[in-house]
């Protein structure tokens, strides 16, 4: 273990969070895994232990299943903070077996890989379409005019939320989302609280429409899926899972998008490659998503005490597995630091791994891929028109917008 007291890991410097690759470099160099003090965590930066530690059932999303809040020497959230945790911690995302198990078996009844198949037309169309927005006014904000309004209207189009009704459903997902950052303020969380509070009064008058008046979309799907057991999805359930998979259905596709155009045209060599080759298409995806990785870190708790190369974890302790340092391990990927659309062996770990590998990652692609496909097709001349800023967030990584422009 090393002692992180000169580390170059500050997740709120803005140098930081601008690139924090040079800093994984030194933290993965540093050894296997390193306590940083102001979060109270156990960094952990290589592709190796992540992937393995994505899979130990030793480490958990929650503690709460098997332990308190006083076993685990932590404090519980304030009670104004409760619709925020009451909807989180019904979601997959944040629960372990068995709940995690029934409902993913139970939502996986709805949302098969034939139901995702289907929407390639539409998802494609849609592109199409905003794509051809963006060329007739000559360019624009490649994250507001393209990125945000094609995840945003596929998931809501899955779940059956009507279009009048979907105006609100990324600022609700941006504040609820704002949660997940390394020691959110008070001002975030109770923007977190409104959004939730708000999202589950809709999305239950919402559900109590579909069991009088079922359809073809995914929440009716949920409220109708069952298992020989009869075992249903609660209401909490039902509004939590809807909640994530809008949330986590989006949230990774626009950052993806942007970060990706925004490497393509810091690689202009990549960029030219991608244009002459659109079949280069589907490892760019994989490529652009490792290479800036839009999820940065994923925390666990040690439910059972575990050993990282001599260093031993306590039962309590929290791991924050480093995403993007991962994808930039030079153990696993050759030339790291380099973007490769033509990288043949790439076990990027954007998705996570485990029981809690992303259940929307077949979407993301086919989004990503008609998103990148119409932009390469519809707009060739596109080209940056300033230098964006990034966000401030370190966990979900993203830019404020990508001004572009077409000729």
């Amino acid at each position: 273990m090393a002692a992180a007291d000169d580390l170059a890991f500050d997740p709120w410097d803005p140098a930081f969070v601008s690139d924090p690759y040079p800093a994984y470099a030194e933290l993965r160099d540093r050894g296997r895994v390193t306590y940083y003090e102001p979060t109270d965590q156990w960094l952990v930066p290589r592709h190796a232990d992540v992937s393995a530690l994505l899979r130990d059932r030793r480490l958990g999303r929650t503690y709460q299943h098997r332990f308190t809040h006083e076993d685990f020497d932590r404090t519980a959230p304030p009670p104004e903070h409760e619709p925020f945790h009451t909807l989180n911690d019904h979601g997959m995302l944040d629960l372990e077996p068995p709940d995690h198990t029934r409902i993913r078996r139970l939502v996986s009844k709805a949302f098969t890989p034939r139901t995702v198949e289907q929407l390639k037309p539409y998802v494609s169309q849609l592109a199409a379409e905003l794509v051809d927005a963006l060329v007739a006014k000559g360019g624009g904000d490649l994250l507001t005019d393209v990125a945000e309004p094609l995840p945003v209207a596929v998931i809501a189009e899955m779940l059956g939320i009507p279009e009048s009704d979907r105006a609100p459903l990324r600022p609700w997902s941006a504040d609820i989302c704002g949660m997940y950052e390394l020691s959110p303020s008070e001002d975030t969380a109770a923007k977190a609280v409104r959004a939730s509070n708000e999202f589950s009064s809709y999305l239950r008058e919402l559900i109590a429409a579909r069991r009088k008046n079922p359809g073809d979309d995914l929440i009716s799907g949920m409220i109708a899926a069952h298992d020989e057991d009869d075992d249903r999805l609660t209401e909490q359930e039902l509004i939590s899972t809807a909640v994530l998979l809008l949330n986590a259905g989006h949230e990774a596709t626009v950052n993806s998008t942007v970060n990706g155009w925004w490497a393509l045209f810091r690689n202009p060599d990549q960029l030219a490659a991608l244009r002459a080759d659109h079949s280069l298409i589907p490892s760019a995806v994989e490529e652009l998503m490792r290479y800036d990785t839009p999820l940065q870190l994923f925390e666990r708790w040690v439910l059972d005490e575990i050993e990282i190369d001599g260093t031993t974890i306590p039962r309590g302790a929290e791991i924050a597995m480093l995403f993007g340092a991962a994808n930039h391990d030079p153990a696993v990927f050759t030339d790291p630091e380099r973007l490769d659309l033509t990288r043949a062996d790439n076990p990027h770990i954007s998705f996570s791994a485990g029981i809690h590998y992303c259940i929307g990652a077949p979407l993301a692609r086919i989004e990503l891929a008609a998103s990148m496909g119409a932009l390469l097709e519809r707009a060739p001349t596109l080209s940056l028109a300033a230098e964006p800023e990034r966000k401030p967030n370190f966990v979900i990584r993203g830019l404020e917008g990508l001004s572009v422009e077409v000729e």
